[in-house]
């Protein structure tokens, strides 16, 4: 029995589920745009000056976990800026309020609403929201992955020189001294074009809908790419760590369509993962 007939007997409704997340990542966005409207609107650092949260982080989590909280009060919780309330369930939401504050901050278009949820420890429903585009990214397990209502699918790009690839530098803003750069400068020449747009969410979402062909960085956080991952596996791409490997929480990410993943994962061989 597949996992979406397992919680379908379990009394819970995978399609409920689908359009509350839907719904929820929109809303989420419209908070987000009217928190930076306000004139008591913040901006404060992490542990960097590089690495911002904001008021809208704040608020738009709450928004999501309350709403979570109200409608699924047995599922466990893991968000970026409240950390994690772990309860006895199968059920485990992932939720970025806003990946890319930077880009948020600067009011470039370039972020989203990430909302995920894993069942019994992997990604069963992913929904990402990128309000400034007006374009919602979704998939459930089995059913493929869609925008706008539109099935998306991965390219069949196998050669570099014919692929359009994009990256992130989590890594500088962490302060690694073993970082991305290297294999940036590795890569970039070989490729059509290199991007960096500084969301994961939607790095993930683009690779999954044909605007990239691949997409690669050394330090991310499982709330970055959990809905994206689900995207892309549905759109029929392929997530891996940089080894080849499926440890993508500690030895960096690799988002791509399957047949360019061959081309890229012999630059990183000699990587060695910073984070444990």
């Amino acid at each position: 029995m597949d996992r979406i007939n397992t919680i379908r007997n379990m009394g819970t409704d995978p399609e409920k589920l689908l359009e509350f997340m839907k719904e929820l990542a929109v809303d989420a966005g419209l908070l987000a745009e009217k928190v930076r409207k306000d004139p008591l609107y913040m901006v404060d650092h992490k542990e960097t000056a590089f690495d911002l949260v904001t008021t809208a982080d704040k608020e738009v989590e709450k928004l999501i976990v309350s709403r979570i909280t109200q409608q699924y009060p047995s599922h466990s919780i893991l968000g970026e800026e409240s950390g994690l309330t772990e309860k006895e369930s199968s059920f485990q939401w992932v939720i970025d309020p806003i990946d890319g504050t930077t880009s948020f901050v600067h009011e470039s278009p370039n972020y989203s609403i990430s909302i995920a949820l894993e069942f019994e420890g992997k990604g069963l429903i992913g929904v990402v929201y990128a309000p400034v585009f007006k374009e919602l990214f979704y998939a459930m397990e089995n059913t493929g992955a869609y925008c706008n209502g539109k099935k998306i699918h991965v390219t069949d790009h196998n050669t570099l020189s014919g692929s359009l690839v994009a990256t992130g530098f989590a890594c500088l803003r962490a302060g690694w001294k073993d970082n991305n750069l290297p294999y940036f400068n590795a890569i970039a020449p070989l490729v059509r074009d290199i991007r960096r747009y500084g969301s994961a969410a939607i790095d993930f979402c683009w690779v999954a809908c044909g605007r990239l062909d691949a997409y690669w960085e050394l330090n991310l956080q499982k709330y970055d790419y959990a809905a994206g991952e689900v995207i892309l596996r549905e759109a029929g791409g392929l997530c891996t760590d940089l080894y080849g490997g499926t440890d993508t929480a500690h030895k960096g990410t690799l988002a791509s369509n399957k047949a360019l993943a061959p081309s890229l994962l012999p630059f990183f061989t000699g990587y060695k993962a910073t984070r444990k």
